[in-house]
């Protein structure tokens, strides 16, 4: 029996993060057993096809896209999480569809340390392989050995060079599927590394807003942060429709339960374009775009 599953008309926007968008015209779910059926699926379904997460840094915009969307599925349990003994230190190897804090909180428990940085980072880890995802000092290609990606019908292992981990980028192409990612972490203080998690949930409690919203809107520029400047540039508090900047983070986006993403789009545009203005800085978006177009984000910002 395929574990390759299909569903059609999805709503993808109300399964992200900021609750809001469109729908796409299919779901493929598959696990690493069936990766040999997946690229058949998608010839039938005849869509382009976009890998995703667990849509924690995605805005979908609204209405119908006629786009296929795919996710690797997460075993029953949550134990796509294994890791052995080197002489270097410990060699972790986990599923793409596990998400970054349960990761994080696991390896803590257990004495494998220098991931207790992702424990702040809603995603899974094949999207932080994709956007080189990092916080509180470190990032992915801090400790990614290598990552087995599915493009086009061949899977293979991709070392840390092959895949250009840079600042939230790499080389993952939309239709590519990150399928298990090898770490190279080390032994540590158990109860020193489940500490540092709980300082670092504390210090996102306390620093960045909850609700619905996509984390961090924009990338920093370099020799700065982008917070710094959208605050700078009186962007705290703004509002467009059913959607505002937090007044605890200037690069954080809100959204109503009566929002939509054309909301956050044009809130995002004046936000680029208040800094753009102000400091002569074109700030890029972190946030990954699926069914946007030209008109609603161009590549330039209106001055």
């Amino acid at each position: 029996m395929s574990a390759v599953r299909v569903s059609s008309s999805v709503a993808l926007g109300s399964r992200t993060t900021y609750r809001v968008g469109g729908s796409v015209a299919h779901e493929v779910v598959v696990d690493a057993a069936s990766l040999d059926e997946l690229a058949g699926t998608l010839a039938s379904l005849g869509a382009p096809s976009i890998a995703i997460g667990l849509g924690s840094n995605l805005l979908v915009g609204d209405g119908h896209h006629d786009l296929t969307i795919v996710r690797v599925a997460v075993p029953a349990g949550s134990d796509d999480l294994s890791w052995s003994e080197a002489d270097s230190g410990v060699i972790v190897e986990v599923g793409a569809g596990l998400g970054l804090p349960v990761v994080a909180r696991r390896l803590a428990a257990e004495g494998i340390v220098n991931f207790e940085w992702a424990v702040g980072i809603p995603g899974s880890v094949g999207g932080a392989i994709a956007m080189n995802a990092g916080g509180h000092g470190s990032s992915m290609d801090a400790v990614v050995i290598a990552a087995q990606v599915w493009r086009g019908g061949l899977l293979t292992w991709r070392a840390a060079s092959a895949l250009a981990l840079g600042y939230r980028t790499s080389a993952i192409q939309a239709g590519d599927v990150v399928v298990r990612v090898r770490l190279a972490l080390a032994r540590g203080n158990a109860a020193a590394a489940r500490s540092r998690v709980r300082e670092i949930v504390q210090w996102r409690r306390e620093n960045q807003p909850g609700g619905a919203n996509a984390g961090s809107v924009f990338q920093n520029p370099a020799g700065d942060y982008a917070g710094r400047l959208l605050d700078a540039a009186g962007c705290k508090g703004l509002r467009h429709g059913g959607a505002r900047v937090s007044e605890k983070h200037a690069n954080f986006i809100l959204v109503d339960t009566d929002g939509c993403a054309s909301d956050i789009l044009a809130l995002m545009r004046e936000m680029r374009r208040r800094v753009a203005v102000e400091f002569g800085v074109v700030l890029r978006t972190e946030h990954r775009l699926i069914g946007v177009g030209e008109d609603e984000w161009p590549a330039e910002p209106a001055t």
